[in-house]
């Protein structure tokens, strides 16, 4: 054990030494050949230390951002992760990595297109720059990974006492970020370059972002992500996929929810204040003005058949009163209607009906309803959901309006 120990000390040193050489630019070429081939013989997490002993002393992190690149070059597919975490599917973890796929995917379909550039006719200049454009503008989604490890995965690095790396991997972000939008700018088709210019703009713009892109996912995949899932504990990972929707996904959309064993989701901490859902949050005045603003009434009945929430809306179809509120639904309803909710009540609880829509003229207007079973994801009835629109003024619309011309109606 002690010659590992004596071992793993040396190693420390001898990269420490050598990005301290290269920092006084001693030899920069000849230390660079040497840092790569020592790379390829030291564990990712002695790394990390080393990184963070050298900021720990006072080595500006934009140094060690210099040696994050040197980094790079070493590591391709050449660290051993066979004793690493296994990750679990809908896992951040799992997000993240097939968020890079994507990016790579996107990154691979742009490289397709660079051949074309030389071949161009004057007519085909704009739809390659807008092809291009488009492309470009789907890595800028890179921002929302980003952010998601900035202001989420970083704080808890931080909390063990890991603040070097996250500094230096925040400095690659933003280098990252304005490679990404200068790459964008000299897409745009209002200024449009020559087509000669074409492989120059490629050569020293394009794929410089590309490549900031192409070699995080390297350094996440081969340091930063077996590093967190040795230091986070589930509990951890929980708090950060709770709140993930706060930022986004990044061309990627989980299809499965992660629920790990033994967390207590009751006590776990997310933002305050808000109302979280799995594809976005509010806070509760922000609902409660979308429930209103929307041009459609709607009415919940929960699982027990009592009215539970109705929307208040400036133009109510049908009144409502919040006396009706705890109330038997069958009780809001003429005798005469009376059989007819029972049967779509008792259709929806035995699951062989999930919709019932109803149209009707009334007072020179054109009404819609309908109503919806409302079923938890195991497919039990949870209540029924009642909307109804006043379809008289979409109905007579004709032709189309692609422009912008703000209605007049009341």
């Amino acid at each position: 054990m002690s010659e590992l120990i004596n071992n793993s000390q040396k190693r420390r040193e001898l990269l420490k030494h050598m990005i301290l050489q290269l920092h006084k630019g001693e030899a920069p070429d000849m230390v660079r050949t040497r840092l790569v081939s020592l790379l390829k013989e030291i564990p990712y997490d002695e790394v990390v230390e080393v990184e963070q002993e050298l900021i720990d002393e006072g080595l500006p992190a934009e140094e060690v951002l210099k040696f994050c690149d040197i980094h790079t070059m070493a590591l391709d597919g050449i660290i051993d992760h066979s004793g690493a975490k296994q990750i679990p599917q809908g896992h951040p973890v799992d997000t993240f990595l097939m968020e890079n796929r994507e990016l790579l995917n996107v990154i691979n379909n742009i490289e397709l297109l660079f051949p074309q550039a030389i071949k161009l006719t004057d007519d085909q200049l704009v739809p390659y720059l807008m092809q291009m454009r488009a492309m470009f503008n789907s890595l800028m989604d890179v921002d929302k990974h980003y952010k998601r490890k900035e202001y989420l995965l970083f704080p808890y690095l931080e909390s063990y006492g890991i603040t070097g790396p996250p500094k230096v991997m925040w400095g690659k972000h933003d280098e990252t970020r304005v490679l990404l939008k200068s790459a964008i700018a000299s897409l745009a088709s209002d200024v449009l370059p020559a087509i000669a210019a074409l492989p120059e703009i490629i050569e020293n713009t394009l794929l410089p972002a590309m490549k900031a892109i192409s070699d995080m996912t390297l350094k996440e995949e081969e340091i930063m992500f077996p590093m967190t899932m040795d230091k986070l504990s589930d509990s951890d990972w929980y708090n950060i996929y709770t709140q993930t929707m706060e930022f986004g996904y990044c061309l990627y959309d989980p299809q499965i929810d992660w629920n790990p064993e033994g967390i207590d989701n009751e006590q776990l901490t997310s933002a305050p204040g808000l109302i979280q859902f799995p594809s976005g949050n509010f806070n509760l005045e922000e609902l409660e003005i979308i429930l209103n603003t929307m041009p459609i009434d709607v009415t919940f009945v929960d699982k027990d058949d009592k009215v539970r929430f109705f929307s208040m809306g400036e133009h109510r179809i049908f009144p409502r009163s919040r006396a009706i509120i705890g109330r038997d639904v069958r009780m809001c309803h003429p005798p005469s209607s009376v059989d007819v909710v029972e049967k779509i009540l008792d259709d929806f609880k035995s699951g062989k009906e999930s919709r019932a829509p109803f149209w009707i003229n009334m007072h020179g207007t054109f009404i819609y309803i309908e109503y919806f079973a409302l079923r938890d994801k195991a497919g039990n009835y949870m209540g029924t959901l009642e909307y109804s629109q006043d379809l008289t003024h979409l109905r007579a619309l004709e032709g189309e309006q692609r422009l912008l011309s703000y209605s007049k109606n009341d």
